[in-house]
């Protein structure tokens, strides 16, 4: 039998680390010893005070039925706390802000709740592939932002055609920036808290990456802006300070009407994150933040190791100030994708194409410092005893 395809599914790419994974997973059938730098996934443990919360709510029946769609009161008001604390942003839990299952559930369902068929949707490129992903399921159409080295990374708001930013309904930013490890200031935000009221669009900015930062920097908020409630909301996960990924929790916060609109979403797609798990991510929320701290500083020496080691290959680059990527140019002759099979045949190593970004990824590629410091390490030595000086 054949089944026809949605015209919705037709339309999507396949998502860009699953074809990674299985990149590695034939490299290593083959018997090569593989270093994969190419996906974001911690590998360090959870805190043990979070693991220890898990295991004693998931031992309390009162949380082994459904839970609510919209997250636990209590779970909601650990994350405005946390908001006042780190940002000095004032939350209604209640009414601003909303649990989801990771981040990346909100980030796709945000367009279902706002896009028809057809309307225009704002997205960085390159850019994490789930912002076209999510609006194309909800048959809209990206147009793409280019996001250029010469202006830091940001896109030039001023030069989208005026047509084009009426007809948009939604725009989706993200600073810290994946994949680029770009940052943004509060003037930037201000400047699209303005651009979002002259044309009436909706502000979604994913803010994964804010704890994930180096050398004193500390990246702020989009809801920081004066206004930025009124036109948008922002996304925010454990994931990445706390290492829970595989966890999947996190939360939305920001305007009332879209936050409501999420939730309502939510109530007739899932049923919510498991209470227990909840739980957890309140006591990453709650308790100490030193746990960040000892995190970005192994992913600090991690940065310094591969930008040093680059650097003495023949690469210029700068250290980023925050993320645990770095992006760097391909070198002359190569395109993203020849030079990316060019590194994994000359050394079992793993990078991401630019290009599996968008179309503005093509000559650069993208490194993970997500894995062990000895391994990073010998990865770097491999690059250097294979590939040689590199020419741009």
């Amino acid at each position: 039998m054949r089944f026809e395809q949605a015209q919705r599914l037709k339309n999507l790419s396949p998502y860009l680390f699953a074809r990674v994974e299985r990149l590695i997973e034939e490299k290593k059938a083959a018997g090569v010893d593989i270093i994969s730098l190419g996906i974001g996934d911690p590998d360090q443990p959870t805190p043990d005070h979070i693991i220890e919360e898990l295991v004693k709510e998931a031992r309390n029946p009162a949380n082994h039925q459904y839970p609510s769609s919209v997250g636990m009161l209590c779970y909601r008001q650990a994350v405005a706390s946390w908001y006042a604390r780190r940002f000095g942003v004032q939350l209604n839990p209640e009414t601003e802000v909303v649990a989801l299952i990771g981040s990346k559930e909100g980030i796709a369902h945000i367009s279902w709740c706002y896009l028809n068929p057809g309307d225009t949707v704002l997205v960085p490129d390159p850019g994490y592939p789930v912002y076209a992903g999510g609006a194309i399921l909800a048959g809209a159409v990206p147009y793409y932002m280019p996001l250029k080295a010469e202006r830091g990374y940001l896109p030039d708001l001023a030069s989208i055609p005026t047509e084009v930013a009426r007809r948009a309904k939604m725009i989706f930013i993200n600073y810290p920036n994946n994949p680029t490890g770009a940052v943004a200031d509060e003037a930037f935000f201000a400047e699209v808290v303005a651009f979002a009221r002259e044309f009436n669009v909706l502000v979604c900015h994913d803010a994964a990456y804010t704890e994930i930062a180096f050398d004193g920097y500390r990246a702020p908020s989009f809801l920081q802006v004066p206004g930025a409630k009124e036109v948008g909301i922002e996304f925010g996960s454990v994931s990445k300070p706390f290492n829970m990924t595989g966890w999947r929790i996190g939360w939305a916060a920001g305007c009332p009407e879209v936050i409501e609109a999420l939730g309502r979403l939510k109530s007739n797609l899932d049923s919510g994150q498991f209470q227990a798990i909840q739980y957890a991510a309140m006591a990453g929320l709650n308790g100490s933040q030193e746990v960040i701290n000892r995190v970005n500083e192994l992913y600090r020496e991690r940065r310094d190791i591969l930008v040093e080691g680059l650097n003495s290959l023949g690469w210029k680059l700068e250290k980023p100030k925050a993320t645990f990527y770095i992006w760097a140019p391909v070198p002359t002759g190569y395109t993203s994708e020849s030079f990316a099979e060019l590194v994994l045949e000359r050394t079992g190593v793993v990078i991401t194409p630019g290009t599996g970004y968008g179309a503005n990824g093509e000559g650069y590629f993208r490194i993970s410092l997500t894995v062990d410091t000895a391994r990073l390490r010998e990865a770097v030595e491999r690059l250097k005893s294979n590939l040689g000086p590199v020419k741009f």
